[in-house]
């Protein structure tokens, strides 16, 4: 039986408001990628707060996709697909992959002609997570 767990809307509730976060790196590009890289530099216990709450999201994800793969909504693929990406991204900063790192300061030069767009994108992301993770409450509540 097809089932909205109690956790799912807040899932993407969360992961909604932290990417609509980056609307901050429209507003003061300096400050934001400033921020996000001294975090990622210094992996001080903001760092590890972070990766852990996103890790543990996402492995929590892929469990209930798996427990439930008989089951599935459409958005439950979201847990396997963009999980699998955020996990690939945490691991690959935490072992301080090269060409990974190289990657992450290309996307936070605030002289990059594509810096509006590809946060911008962040922040859509972040708008469609957050109205599903609406959505979801909605549902759940019914």
């Amino acid at each position: 039986m097809k089932k909205i767990e109690i956790w799912e809307p807040w899932f993407f509730l969360f992961f909604g408001v932290f990417h609509l976060h980056r609307i901050w790196g429209l507003l003061d590009q300096k400050s934001y990628a400033d921020f996000w890289l001294g975090i990622m530099e210094n992996k001080g216990a903001l760092y590890y707060l972070t990766m852990g709450v996103l890790a543990a999201l996402c492995i929590w994800g892929i469990g209930i996709f798996i427990k439930k793969r008989h089951h599935n909504f459409w958005w439950r693929w979201v847990y396997v697909f963009g999980g699998g990406y955020v996990l690939f991204d945490l691991f690959a900063i935490m072992v301080g992959l090269e060409f990974w790192h190289g990657l992450i300061l290309k996307m936070y030069d605030i002289n990059a002609p594509y810096w509006n767009l590809l946060w911008s994108f962040f922040i859509v992301l972040g708008g469609l997570s957050f109205a599903l993770g609406v959505t979801l409450l909605l549902k759940r509540r019914k």
